[in-house]
């Protein structure tokens, strides 16, 4: 069930209504919403409805050892089993497959040859999500950062809120539960807010991300031998857009929809492709998961504290496994090391220069955005081969056959809003508030309607609907 459908729209009508016909019991209220998010999750598969169960109650338990525990000795332990029981669910579905191939080539290089058990396994959506979500609580837990959650309800509800559950953003216990604890709000600004976000998020879902898949990007990366330089430029610049357009927009209809219930999230981009270095792109990109990899891999792997060369392996190894949880792949893997790579020669080029000044910010931010699209071209290609084949092509001067100046003004157009004012829908919604809520309706109707009517037919899944 994707966001963009009229059956989303359906059960989000009959969520929305029942939810705040409840908001005098809070305890129904959650209790509803909790069976809405497990409805909403067997739309894909109703099997691994159980798996979210399973790990909910996996960490509400483990949570609460720690929490009746005094003995550190203990403590650590409980929540080192913790973090390896979600672990082991998300490299059994996720990563299965791969370790196995990769040892079964091992071996046969080696002479040993063997029949290694090479299982189907269907990966359950989200599975990358709700996982962190359930080590971010224990975690949490453990150092004493967020308080025990009162009941396996809050727990539930928390890992399996059906607008953050498949594709984040990742919203921390210590965010959420003290939410849950109270019965929610929705004032005009909210409101007002949460709907402007939605109707952003659809346009540029429907109408940037999928023009530019379908028309551009995905024709080019199936065969880019297929095409010369300014196509396949066109195609990478309008892949760095596409997933922007396609990740920010899911974050961005995911807030507004939790707005909408009466809960806030946190924001998850923040105009990343202005950023004058890769450290700064990584706060502005995805930011709930760069926070995240920050605080439960980046900090106990011994952070800056230890010195420069410990801190640039501790970032170097973040950005690897980072790249590794966006898929079992060795292009992921070399997308992460060329971030991690990147950010080891912006310190060590901040710490030959000491107190002088740098290069101007316009420079970093040029350079800065063309290493980030050498990387989607990674994160995009199914392969390596194919991966060269896109940079080699860069030098095959031929006519550009998918390029028009209706996919150039998408690309153009992506790029511009990252230097729109900071907080403009919410400064948007600031001067509708005292709007009548008849000029309200009529304005955010009309921005609907006017979505539809550009858009494509059909909608594709979210990208990051496959982590």
């Amino acid at each position: 069930m994707l966001f963009p459908t009229l059956a989303f729209g359906v059960f989000f009508l009959f969520v929305y209504f029942t939810a705040w016909s409840l908001d005098r019991d809070n305890g129904r209220r959650k209790l509803f919403l909790l069976l809405a998010s497990w409805f909403f999750y067997a739309q894909w598969d109703w099997r691994f409805v159980a798996l979210l169960i399973a790990s909910a109650v996996l960490n509400w338990g483990v949570a609460a050892l720690i929490a009746r525990s005094d003995e550190q000795s203990r403590r650590k332990w409980l929540v080192g089993l913790g973090v390896a029981a979600n672990l082991l669910i998300l490299g059994f579905f996720k990563y299965y497959g791969f370790f196995v191939e990769q040892a079964g080539d091992l071996l046969t290089r080696f002479g040993w040859e063997r029949d290694l058990p090479l299982l189907q396994i269907v990966l359950p959506v989200g599975i990358s999500f709700f996982t962190f979500q359930g080590i971010s609580y224990v975690v949490d837990v453990h150092r004493r950062k967020t308080p025990v959650a009162r009941s396996l309800l809050d727990v539930m509800l928390l890992m399996s809120f059906f607008p953050h559950l498949v594709a984040g953003p990742i919203v921390r216990a210590s965010d959420l539960l003290p939410q849950f604890d109270r019965a929610p709000r929705l004032t005009r600004e909210m409101a007002t807010h949460g709907l402007l976000l939605i109707c952003w998020g659809l346009f540029k879902k429907t109408v940037i991300a999928s023009e530019l898949s379908v028309r551009l990007v995905d024709p080019v990366f199936f065969d880019p031998a297929a095409y010369g330089t300014l196509d396949l430029m066109a195609a990478v610049y309008g892949y760095a857009v596409q997933i922007y357009c396609d990740f920010s927009a899911y974050s961005d209809m995911a807030i507004g929809i939790a707005a909408l219930l009466g809960y806030s999230f946190p924001r998850n981009f923040d105009q990343p492709y202005r950023a004058s270095s890769m450290q700064d792109f990584w706060r502005r990109w995805h930011i709930s998961l760069s926070s995240w990899l920050r605080d439960y891999l980046y900090v106990p792997l011994g952070g800056g504290k230890k010195g420069l060369i410990r801190s640039c392996l501790n970032v170097f190894i973040t950005m690897l496994l980072g790249g590794l949880w966006h898929g079992a792949a060795w292009t992921f893997v070399a997308w992460g090391a060329l971030h991690g790579g990147v950010q080891v020669v912006e310190r060590l080029g901040r710490a030959a220069l000491g107190d002088r000044k740098g290069p101007p910010a316009w420079l970093g931010v040029l350079v800065t955005f063309h290493i980030v699209c050498l990387g989607w071209i990674l994160f995009r290609a199914e392969t390596f081969p194919m991966a060269m084949e896109v940079l080699t092509g860069l030098g095959r001067f031929e006519a550009a056959t998918l390029v028009t100046p209706f996919l150039l003004t998408l690309i153009v157009g992506g790029l511009a809003m990252h230097w729109l004012p900071p907080r403009a829908a919410e400064g948007i919604a600031t001067w509708l508030k005292p709007a009548p809520s008849l000029t309200m309706a009529l304005l955010l109707g009309a921005a609907i309607l006017l979505v539809e009517a550009v858009r494509p037919d059909g909608v594709a899944p979210f990208i990051y609907f496959q982590f």
